[in-house]
Protein backbone atom coordinates (compact mmCIF):
# COMPACT_ATOMS: atom_id res chain seq x y z
CA UNK A 1 0.00 0.00 0.00
CA UNK A 2 1.35 3.39 -0.86
CA UNK A 3 0.06 7.25 -1.34
CA UNK A 4 0.55 10.22 -2.59
CA UNK A 5 -0.04 13.76 -1.45
CA UNK A 6 -0.32 17.07 -3.58
CA UNK A 7 0.08 20.29 -1.92
CA UNK A 8 -1.49 23.28 -3.62
CA UNK A 9 0.25 25.88 -1.92
CA UNK A 10 -2.46 28.99 -2.76
CA UNK A 11 -5.45 30.36 -0.78
CA UNK A 12 -7.31 33.42 -0.89
CA UNK A 13 -6.57 34.59 2.20
CA UNK A 14 -4.29 33.96 5.26
CA UNK A 15 -6.01 31.95 7.90
CA UNK A 16 -4.73 33.85 11.46
CA UNK A 17 -3.66 30.64 12.95
CA UNK A 18 -2.34 28.50 9.82
CA UNK A 19 0.99 28.18 9.52
CA UNK A 20 1.42 26.06 6.85
CA UNK A 21 3.35 26.57 3.22
CA UNK A 22 0.57 28.68 0.61
CA UNK A 23 0.78 32.25 -0.78
CA UNK A 24 -2.22 34.28 -1.65
CA UNK A 25 -1.19 35.62 -5.31
CA UNK A 26 -2.39 33.21 -7.99
CA UNK A 27 0.26 34.84 -10.53
CA UNK A 28 2.38 31.55 -10.60
CA UNK A 29 -0.73 29.58 -10.81
CA UNK A 30 -0.56 27.50 -13.92
CA UNK A 31 3.11 27.08 -13.98
CA UNK A 32 2.38 25.39 -10.22
CA UNK A 33 0.53 23.12 -12.03
CA UNK A 34 2.63 22.01 -14.31
CA UNK A 35 5.50 22.01 -12.28
CA UNK A 36 3.17 19.82 -10.11
CA UNK A 37 2.85 17.41 -12.90
CA UNK A 38 6.00 17.40 -14.13
CA UNK A 39 7.03 16.33 -10.36
CA UNK A 40 4.75 13.12 -10.69
CA UNK A 41 6.40 12.32 -14.02
CA UNK A 42 9.69 12.15 -12.61
CA UNK A 43 8.71 10.57 -9.25
CA UNK A 44 7.21 7.79 -10.64
CA UNK A 45 9.43 5.03 -9.79
CA UNK A 46 10.26 5.72 -6.53
CA UNK A 47 7.54 3.73 -4.91
CA UNK A 48 8.63 0.57 -6.62
CA UNK A 49 5.40 0.32 -8.98
CA UNK A 50 3.48 -0.18 -5.72
CA UNK A 51 -0.20 -0.04 -5.96
CA UNK A 52 -1.71 3.63 -5.09
CA UNK A 53 -4.65 3.41 -2.63
CA UNK A 54 -5.05 6.99 -1.80
CA UNK A 55 -4.58 10.25 -3.27
CA UNK A 56 -4.78 13.38 -1.08
CA UNK A 57 -5.20 16.92 -2.54
CA UNK A 58 -4.17 19.18 0.29
CA UNK A 59 -3.02 22.73 0.80
CA UNK A 60 -3.27 25.64 0.91
CA UNK A 61 -6.90 25.76 -0.55
CA UNK A 62 -6.77 22.95 -3.36
CA UNK A 63 -10.47 23.88 -4.44
CA UNK A 64 -8.98 26.89 -5.64
CA UNK A 65 -8.10 24.87 -8.94
CA UNK A 66 -10.42 24.59 -11.92
CA UNK A 67 -11.94 20.92 -12.59
CA UNK A 68 -9.61 20.52 -15.86
CA UNK A 69 -6.80 21.63 -13.58
CA UNK A 70 -7.61 19.08 -11.01
CA UNK A 71 -8.69 16.49 -13.90
CA UNK A 72 -4.82 16.95 -15.62
CA UNK A 73 -3.50 15.89 -12.42
CA UNK A 74 -5.46 13.51 -11.92
CA UNK A 75 -4.88 12.07 -15.11
CA UNK A 76 -1.21 12.24 -15.02
CA UNK A 77 -1.34 9.99 -11.22
CA UNK A 78 -3.77 7.17 -13.50
CA UNK A 79 -1.13 7.00 -16.56
CA UNK A 80 2.22 6.98 -14.10
CA UNK A 81 1.35 5.10 -11.23
CA UNK A 82 -0.86 1.57 -10.66
CA UNK A 83 -4.09 3.17 -8.74
CA UNK A 84 -6.33 0.79 -6.91
CA UNK A 85 -9.52 0.75 -8.43
CA UNK A 86 -10.87 1.33 -4.80
CA UNK A 87 -8.43 4.18 -4.32
CA UNK A 88 -9.82 6.52 -1.64
CA UNK A 89 -9.32 10.19 -3.37
CA UNK A 90 -9.56 13.19 -1.34
CA UNK A 91 -9.84 16.64 -2.05
CA UNK A 92 -9.64 19.75 0.67
CA UNK A 93 -12.24 22.09 -0.02
CA UNK A 94 -13.15 25.80 1.27
CA UNK A 95 -17.11 26.07 1.97
CA UNK A 96 -16.95 29.74 -0.07
CA UNK A 97 -15.55 27.27 -3.05
CA UNK A 98 -17.63 24.44 -3.44
CA UNK A 99 -20.54 26.62 -5.29
CA UNK A 100 -23.71 24.14 -6.64
CA UNK A 101 -21.86 23.76 -10.06
CA UNK A 102 -18.16 22.85 -8.96
CA UNK A 103 -19.89 20.35 -6.48
CA UNK A 104 -21.27 18.61 -9.03
CA UNK A 105 -18.23 18.82 -11.36
CA UNK A 106 -16.17 17.47 -8.65
CA UNK A 107 -18.81 14.27 -8.32
CA UNK A 108 -17.79 13.47 -12.13
CA UNK A 109 -14.45 13.20 -10.87
CA UNK A 110 -12.10 9.95 -9.65
CA UNK A 111 -12.50 12.20 -5.89
CA UNK A 112 -14.60 10.09 -3.84
CA UNK A 113 -13.82 12.38 -0.38
CA UNK A 114 -14.41 15.47 0.46
CA UNK A 115 -13.05 17.32 3.37
CA UNK A 116 -13.91 20.35 3.96
CA UNK A 117 -12.72 23.10 6.63
CA UNK A 118 -15.57 24.35 8.33
CA UNK A 119 -14.12 25.25 11.55
CA UNK A 120 -16.85 26.75 12.68
CA UNK A 121 -20.74 27.24 12.24
CA UNK A 122 -20.84 30.73 14.28
CA UNK A 123 -20.11 34.17 12.14
CA UNK A 124 -17.58 35.40 15.09
CA UNK A 125 -15.40 32.56 15.08
CA UNK A 126 -14.95 32.62 11.55
CA UNK A 127 -13.88 36.19 11.47
CA UNK A 128 -11.82 35.91 14.41
CA UNK A 129 -9.69 33.01 12.49
CA UNK A 130 -9.87 35.54 9.53
CA UNK A 131 -11.29 32.48 7.15
CA UNK A 132 -12.84 33.31 3.70
CA UNK A 133 -16.27 32.06 4.09
CA UNK A 134 -19.26 33.23 5.79
CA UNK A 135 -21.87 30.44 7.92
CA UNK A 136 -24.11 30.13 5.89
CA UNK A 137 -21.91 29.25 3.26
CA UNK A 138 -20.83 26.23 5.18
CA UNK A 139 -24.48 25.40 5.69
CA UNK A 140 -25.18 25.71 1.73
CA UNK A 141 -22.19 23.72 0.69
CA UNK A 142 -22.69 20.74 3.26
CA UNK A 143 -26.80 20.66 1.88
CA UNK A 144 -25.46 20.24 -1.36
CA UNK A 145 -22.34 17.89 -0.79
CA UNK A 146 -24.11 15.59 1.13
CA UNK A 147 -25.93 14.95 -1.89
CA UNK A 148 -23.27 14.16 -4.43
CA UNK A 149 -20.67 12.34 -1.82
CA UNK A 150 -20.97 9.76 0.87
CA UNK A 151 -17.87 9.92 2.24
CA UNK A 152 -17.06 13.56 3.59
CA UNK A 153 -15.08 14.71 6.86
CA UNK A 154 -15.14 18.36 8.18
CA UNK A 155 -12.79 19.91 9.97
CA UNK A 156 -13.98 22.00 13.71
CA UNK A 157 -12.22 24.16 15.61
CA UNK A 158 -12.48 24.28 19.62
CA UNK A 159 -10.58 26.25 22.39
CA UNK A 160 -11.07 29.37 20.64
CA UNK A 161 -11.09 32.18 22.57
CA UNK A 162 -15.23 33.77 23.52
CA UNK A 163 -16.42 30.07 22.42
CA UNK A 164 -18.36 28.62 25.39
CA UNK A 165 -19.09 24.71 25.98
CA UNK A 166 -22.20 25.69 24.52
CA UNK A 167 -21.59 27.13 21.36
CA UNK A 168 -19.23 23.98 21.21
CA UNK A 169 -22.12 21.92 21.28
CA UNK A 170 -23.92 23.77 19.12
CA UNK A 171 -21.18 23.31 16.48
CA UNK A 172 -20.97 19.86 16.77
CA UNK A 173 -24.85 19.47 16.89
CA UNK A 174 -24.85 21.39 13.46
CA UNK A 175 -22.57 18.54 11.87
CA UNK A 176 -24.64 15.82 13.02
CA UNK A 177 -27.25 17.22 11.52
CA UNK A 178 -26.00 16.83 8.45
CA UNK A 179 -25.16 12.85 9.03
CA UNK A 180 -21.38 14.23 8.60
CA UNK A 181 -19.71 10.56 8.71
CA UNK A 182 -16.12 11.94 9.95
CA UNK A 183 -14.75 14.47 11.90
CA UNK A 184 -11.89 16.27 12.43
CA UNK A 185 -11.50 18.44 16.02
CA UNK A 186 -8.53 20.44 16.60
CA UNK A 187 -7.14 22.40 19.68
CA UNK A 188 -6.72 26.03 18.29
CA UNK A 189 -2.80 26.21 18.57
CA UNK A 190 -0.56 29.10 18.96
CA UNK A 191 2.60 28.71 16.59
CA UNK A 192 4.74 31.31 15.86
CA UNK A 193 5.08 33.44 12.93
CA UNK A 194 1.63 33.28 12.26
CA UNK A 195 -1.07 36.59 12.79
CA UNK A 196 -2.70 34.93 16.10
CA UNK A 197 1.37 34.69 18.08
CA UNK A 198 1.35 38.42 17.26
CA UNK A 199 -2.07 39.35 17.94
CA UNK A 200 -1.65 37.52 21.25
CA UNK A 201 1.74 38.82 21.96
CA UNK A 202 -0.13 42.82 21.20
CA UNK A 203 -2.63 42.11 23.77
CA UNK A 204 -5.29 42.13 20.62
CA UNK A 205 -6.45 39.19 21.49
CA UNK A 206 -6.68 36.88 24.93
CA UNK A 207 -4.55 33.94 24.61
CA UNK A 208 -5.94 30.56 24.09
CA UNK A 209 -7.75 28.67 27.71
CA UNK A 210 -6.10 25.30 27.81
CA UNK A 211 -8.14 24.37 30.43
CA UNK A 212 -11.07 25.50 28.10
CA UNK A 213 -9.86 23.03 25.24
CA UNK A 214 -9.05 20.36 27.58
CA UNK A 215 -13.09 20.55 28.76
CA UNK A 216 -14.36 20.41 24.60
CA UNK A 217 -11.84 18.37 23.63
CA UNK A 218 -14.01 16.20 26.69
CA UNK A 219 -17.27 16.94 24.82
CA UNK A 220 -16.00 16.08 21.43
CA UNK A 221 -15.70 12.56 22.49
CA UNK A 222 -18.55 12.19 24.75
CA UNK A 223 -20.82 13.51 21.49
CA UNK A 224 -19.56 11.85 19.09
CA UNK A 225 -19.58 8.30 20.77
CA UNK A 226 -22.84 8.71 21.93
CA UNK A 227 -23.69 9.00 17.73
CA UNK A 228 -21.50 5.42 17.35
CA UNK A 229 -18.48 7.36 15.98
CA UNK A 230 -15.02 5.91 16.81
CA UNK A 231 -12.11 7.90 18.08
CA UNK A 232 -9.70 6.51 16.30
CA UNK A 233 -6.67 8.99 16.30
CA UNK A 234 -6.37 11.73 18.80
CA UNK A 235 -8.20 14.64 16.50
CA UNK A 236 -10.27 12.02 14.36
CA UNK A 237 -13.53 10.64 15.40
CA UNK A 238 -15.48 8.14 12.33
CA UNK A 239 -17.97 6.11 11.52
CA UNK A 240 -15.81 2.60 11.10
CA UNK A 241 -16.69 2.30 7.21
CA UNK A 242 -15.20 6.18 6.84
CA UNK A 243 -11.92 6.49 8.82
CA UNK A 244 -9.14 8.09 6.74
CA UNK A 245 -7.24 5.66 4.94
CA UNK A 246 -4.78 8.32 3.54
CA UNK A 247 -4.03 9.53 7.39
CA UNK A 248 -4.01 6.18 8.84
CA UNK A 249 -1.61 4.97 6.68
CA UNK A 250 0.56 7.73 8.09
CA UNK A 251 -0.12 6.74 11.48
CA UNK A 252 0.93 2.99 10.09
CA UNK A 253 4.38 3.58 8.71
CA UNK A 254 2.95 3.39 4.36
CA UNK A 255 4.86 4.69 1.96
CA UNK A 256 3.88 7.80 0.16
CA UNK A 257 5.25 10.59 -2.04
CA UNK A 258 4.60 14.05 -1.02
CA UNK A 259 4.12 16.07 -4.11
CA UNK A 260 4.66 19.94 -4.57
CA UNK A 261 6.30 22.68 -2.51
CA UNK A 262 6.58 22.18 0.91
CA UNK A 263 5.74 18.16 0.92
CA UNK A 264 7.28 15.34 2.36
CA UNK A 265 7.87 12.02 1.37
CA UNK A 266 8.34 8.18 3.05
CA UNK A 267 9.47 5.09 1.89
CA UNK A 268 9.87 3.45 5.26
CA UNK A 269 13.57 4.53 6.00
CA UNK A 270 13.90 7.63 4.85
CA UNK A 271 12.54 11.09 4.68
CA UNK A 272 12.79 13.78 1.70
CA UNK A 273 10.70 17.25 1.91
CA UNK A 274 10.82 19.57 -1.10
CA UNK A 275 11.82 23.55 -0.87
CA UNK A 276 9.21 25.75 0.59
CA UNK A 277 8.83 28.34 -1.75
CA UNK A 278 6.82 28.26 -5.04
CA UNK A 279 9.60 30.34 -7.34
CA UNK A 280 12.51 27.88 -6.41
CA UNK A 281 10.07 24.68 -6.72
CA UNK A 282 8.72 25.92 -10.02
CA UNK A 283 12.14 26.65 -11.75
CA UNK A 284 13.80 23.72 -10.38
CA UNK A 285 10.94 21.42 -12.04
CA UNK A 286 11.57 23.55 -15.51
CA UNK A 287 14.76 22.40 -15.38
CA UNK A 288 13.78 18.25 -14.46
CA UNK A 289 15.59 18.69 -11.42
CA UNK A 290 14.18 17.68 -8.20
CA UNK A 291 14.11 20.69 -5.64
CA UNK A 292 13.90 18.43 -2.39
CA UNK A 293 16.59 17.17 0.26
CA UNK A 294 16.95 13.95 2.28
CA UNK A 295 17.29 12.60 5.70
CA UNK A 296 17.88 8.80 6.57
CA UNK A 297 16.41 7.54 9.50
CA UNK A 298 18.07 6.10 12.08
CA UNK A 299 16.50 2.90 14.44
CA UNK A 300 16.41 5.27 17.01
CA UNK A 301 14.36 7.73 14.86
CA UNK A 302 12.08 5.05 13.63
CA UNK A 303 10.94 3.45 17.04
CA UNK A 304 10.55 7.33 18.49
CA UNK A 305 8.55 7.89 15.14
CA UNK A 306 6.07 4.61 15.93
CA UNK A 307 6.20 5.55 19.50
CA UNK A 308 4.63 9.05 18.42
CA UNK A 309 2.31 7.68 15.98
CA UNK A 310 1.05 4.60 17.75
CA UNK A 311 -0.28 6.06 20.99
CA UNK A 312 -2.10 8.78 18.80
CA UNK A 313 -4.20 5.80 17.30
CA UNK A 314 -6.25 3.18 18.74
CA UNK A 315 -4.21 0.72 17.36
CA UNK A 316 -1.43 1.79 19.83
CA UNK A 317 2.10 0.41 20.07
CA UNK A 318 2.47 -3.19 19.53
CA UNK A 319 5.09 -5.15 21.97
CA UNK A 320 5.50 -7.02 18.95
CA UNK A 321 5.80 -5.05 16.37
CA UNK A 322 8.65 -3.12 18.78
CA UNK A 323 10.47 -6.16 19.55
CA UNK A 324 10.62 -7.69 15.61
CA UNK A 325 11.62 -4.33 14.11
CA UNK A 326 13.81 -2.56 16.76
CA UNK A 327 14.73 -5.61 19.72
CA UNK A 328 14.33 -7.00 23.17
CA UNK A 329 16.46 -4.16 24.50
CA UNK A 330 14.11 -1.22 23.11
CA UNK A 331 10.75 -2.85 24.44
CA UNK A 332 12.36 -3.79 28.17
CA UNK A 333 13.78 0.17 27.67
CA UNK A 334 9.86 0.97 26.40
CA UNK A 335 8.03 -1.21 29.31
CA UNK A 336 10.08 0.70 31.57
CA UNK A 337 9.90 4.18 30.60
CA UNK A 338 5.81 3.25 30.54
CA UNK A 339 5.79 2.31 34.37
CA UNK A 340 5.02 5.73 35.58
CA UNK A 341 2.17 6.67 33.08
CA UNK A 342 0.46 3.37 33.82
CA UNK A 343 0.70 3.68 37.47
CA UNK A 344 -1.23 7.24 36.90
CA UNK A 345 -3.60 6.21 34.70
CA UNK A 346 -2.40 7.48 31.44
CA UNK A 347 -1.65 4.35 29.51
CA UNK A 348 -2.75 1.17 30.15
CA UNK A 349 -1.55 -2.45 28.18
CA UNK A 350 -4.08 -4.52 26.38
CA UNK A 351 -4.20 -7.83 24.85
CA UNK A 352 -5.75 -8.11 21.40
CA UNK A 353 -6.55 -11.06 19.67
CA UNK A 354 -4.21 -10.20 16.37
CA UNK A 355 -1.32 -7.85 17.39
CA UNK A 356 -0.80 -9.22 21.05
CA UNK A 357 0.15 -6.96 24.05
CA UNK A 358 -0.20 -3.21 23.36
CA UNK A 359 0.31 0.02 24.75
CA UNK A 360 -2.25 2.46 24.22
CA UNK A 361 -3.15 5.70 25.94
CA UNK A 362 -6.74 5.84 28.10
CA UNK A 363 -9.23 8.46 28.16
CA UNK A 364 -7.74 10.42 30.79
CA UNK A 365 -4.12 10.47 28.48
CA UNK A 366 -5.70 11.00 25.34
CA UNK A 367 -5.28 14.74 25.45
CA UNK A 368 -1.69 14.04 26.44
CA UNK A 369 -0.77 11.41 24.30
CA UNK A 370 1.79 13.57 22.27
CA UNK A 371 3.56 14.60 25.93
CA UNK A 372 3.49 10.98 26.76
CA UNK A 373 4.98 9.73 23.80
CA UNK A 374 8.07 12.27 24.20
CA UNK A 375 8.80 10.95 28.04
CA UNK A 376 8.97 7.06 26.37
CA UNK A 377 11.11 8.44 23.45
CA UNK A 378 14.55 6.78 22.96
CA UNK A 379 17.46 9.47 23.10
CA UNK A 380 20.49 7.96 21.22
CA UNK A 381 21.26 4.39 19.81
Amino acid sequence: MAGIYLHIPFCKQACYYCDFHFSTSLKRKEEMITAIKRELVLRKDELNKEQIETIYFGGGTPSLLKIDELKMLIDTIFENYDVADDAEITIEANPDDLTSKKIKELSKLPINRLSIGIQSFFEDDLKFMNRAHNAEESKKCLAEATQYFKNITIDLIYGVPNMSNEKWLSNLQQAFDFNIPHISGYALTVEEKTVLHKLIEKGKVPPVDENLALEQYHILVSETEKRGFVNYEISNFGNPAYFSKHNTSYWFGEKYLGIGPSAHSFNGFERSWNVSNNSKYINALLADELPSEKEQLSETNRFNEYIMTGLRTIWGVSFQKIEKEFGAMYLQELKKSAEHHIKSGLLEIELRAFSGKVLVTTKKGKFLADGIASDLFKISS
